[in-house]
């Protein structure tokens, strides 16, 4: 059975990558939801939406000449065809609040590196008389 653009599906995450995650369709065919097409929001890591093998209804938007199927989810949601499933990925405080502490302090090091090359380092050998 071809699949058509604009159909909403019902599938399973079979793949996930930096850029997307790859849906197994009825009928066997995989496609893509790229990164941008999961949630309205801007999405960062994709595995905060979407684990392996879950379920989720999808809406075909392309097909192109060599039988790549474009995929989106966000589309789904926004246009109300199907109800949206809750949200079972929101990062809880605390790992909201681990990912801060990590990358201020993965700043905090570069921001000291930096300052420390324009100064010549730490030990440099300059002496001032």
């Amino acid at each position: 059975m071809p699949v058509e653009v604009g159909s909403v599906l019902e599938g399973v995450v079979t793949g996930i990558a930096s850029f997307g995650a790859f849906v197994q369709l009825p009928g066997g065919e995989t496609g893509l939801v790229h990164i941008s097409e999961v949630a309205e929001e801007y999405v960062t890591d994709i595995n905060h939406f979407l684990k392996l093998h879950d379920r989720v209804t999808v809406k075909v938007i392309s097909v192109d000449a060599r039988g790549k199927i474009g995929l989106s989810i966000r589309q789904v949601r926004s246009s109300g065809e199907r109800p949206s499933r809750r949200r079972r990925f929101e990062p809880s405080f605390e790992e909201k609040l681990n990912r801060f502490l990590k990358e201020s302090e993965e700043l905090q090091q570069s921001l000291r590196r930096s300052l420390d090359a324009k100064r010549g380092g730490r030990g440099s050998g300059r002496r001032f008389v």
